[in-house]
């Protein structure tokens, strides 16, 4: 039986504000980029999360790589924010 990759990404509203993640998780896509972004593999991000399976990194990543310029923006924001709360409130 064949999977639709979009299956395995969904929005859920009150789950993880609205934003997209593997289905049936509260896993980002952000967050999976983020680790790509870090230097993890497809492996290794899929081993730092014991309940998904490689097909669920793949379809994040792919969503990312199609998305690039949206989810890198996304997470500049992200960044930016962290770093006014951290300032303002310290570590």
């Amino acid at each position: 039986m064949s999977v639709l990759i979009e299956s395995l990404l969904e929005r859920r509203p009150g789950v993880c504000g609205g934003k997209l993640c593997i289905e049936g998780t509260r896993i980002t896509v952000l967050q999976i980029a983020s680790m790509e972004r870090g230097g993890y593999s497809p492996d290794e991000i899929a081993a730092a999360y014991e309940h998904l399976d490689l097909a669920h990194v793949h379809a994040a990543l792919a969503y990312y790589h199609a998305n690039r310029d949206e989810i890198d923006t996304e997470l500049e924001t992200e960044q930016s924010e962290y770093e006014e709360l951290k300032q303002k409130y310290g570590s």
